[in-house]
């Protein structure tokens, strides 16, 4: 196992890459990140505004005043490290192994933050004279509550009626190879926290108590087995997942009160959450279960369909990396939820996701140099 710090002439990405690693901006902090990139862009002719709500920095930086808007979109923020002893290296001191960067964010999503930095530079030096603007939407609060981040950045652009025309959010998108997957869409997401209500009692005097959890497994049984819809051609069926639930005093002789039950879905257009809540509730109320209910909305379906941006990235991928990629609306929640609902067509592209969010997170250093290609390309095949 060979280990490097070299950085050569042709590593401007895994050079920006590694600076943004070095900052330690677990979420909602920033660390300096977006200085950093808008002292970048600010030399290239960006007009950059820092946005702050609450603990959450955010910036939106525009080059050009005209339509259309391509926007390169992100987050500075990382999740937390986990058990440092299980880390090969420090994870906020970047360095090189056997081609690859390790450090926490190389992949979700300094890489690819660096990448658009040096795509954008590199392609204004070519054509300063672009048509329409490149903006960037950069956020620390992506990975955590994400009330204070991107949508606020999206409520006071929509309340100015600036828009944005195609948006690149830089989102892990790829599994096996670089650019072999890209999300033209994501599933909405549904949360609810319900508390079945019943008796506490002793366990040798059922009938004096009403057991919350006998009351609930016939009605979570039901849930679990229901089907929902059944997709359609761009996004798989509507599931139903149970995240977590509790019950009970801790002894072994007590009834309890009550139970609290926290469950998902992740839902396809061929549904909406109205829909979704009615349904439980309907059942719920067959089964006369007592209870409370809390319901969260963490985002809306997006689908990008064939069109300008999702040609432009097909065509960039390949010209780049020789591959056919596949658009896909599988996985999680992205800020292209709260970017997509302006009319925006959004377009996730960014390095293989295998080890996101784990301990030695880390990114083949040639695929940064290639993404920063396909992010040039894509500004080539758009603004040109």
């Amino acid at each position: 196992m060979s280990q490097s710090n070299d950085i050569t002439p042709q590593r401007d990405v895994l050079a920006l890459t590694k600076d943004l690693i070095s900052r330690p901006s677990v979420t909602p902090l920033d660390e300096g990140c977006q200085q950093l990139m808008s002292d970048r862009l600010n030399a290239c002719g960006f007009n950059i505004e820092s946005m702050v709500f609450e603990d959450t920095t955010n910036m939106w930086a525009r080059r050009g005043h005209s339509h259309p808007v391509f926007c390169f979109a992100g987050h500075t923020d990382v999740v937390p490290t986990g058990d440092l002893n299980r880390w090969h290296t420090p994870p906020f001191e970047p360095v090189v192994i056997d081609d690859y960067l390790y450090g926490r964010g190389a992949a979700d999503m300094k890489g690819s933050l660096a990448a658009m930095i040096v795509a954008t530079e590199r392609f204004v030096a070519k054509h300063p004279d672009h048509k329409g603007s490149i903006a960037f939407l950069i956020t620390s609060d992506e990975e955590g509550p994400f009330i204070n981040g991107t949508t606020r950045v999206i409520d006071t652009l929509e309340a100015r009626n600036e828009k944005i025309t195609w948006s690149l959010v830089g989102e892990p998108s790829s599994t096996h190879k670089l650019g072999d997957i890209v999300k033209n869409g994501r599933r909405g997401s549904l949360t609810g926290n319900l508390t079945v209500k019943g008796i506490q009692g002793h366990v040798a005097y059922p009938h004096l108590a009403d057991n919350p959890i006998h009351n609930a497994a016939p009605v979570l049984t039901e849930l679990a087995n229901t089907v929902w819809d059944k997709g359609n051609d761009f996004f798989p069926p509507t599931s139903f997942q149970i995240a977590n639930i509790n019950g009970g005093t801790g002894a072994s002789n007590v009834i309890p009160g009550d139970l609290t039950i926290m469950f998902n879905f992740r839902y396809s257009t061929e549904v909406t959450a109205e829909i979704l809540i009615e349904r439980v509730i309907t059942l719920f109320d067959k089964h006369e279960l007592k209870y409370d209910i809390d319901w969260i909305f963490n985002g809306l379906p997006f689908l990008t369909d064939n069109g300008p941006l999702l040609d432009a990235t097909r065509d960039a991928i390949k010209t780049i990396t020789g591959l056919d990629t596949d658009p896909q609306t599988s996985g999680g929640t992205s800020d292209g939820r709260f970017i997509a609902p302006t009319g925006a067509q959004v377009i996730e592209l960014g390095p293989v996701n295998a080890t996101i969010h784990k301990v030695n997170e880390c990114v083949n250093i040639d695929d940064l140099e290639q993404l920063a290609l396909c992010y040039e390309q894509i500004l080539e095949n758009l603004l040109c």
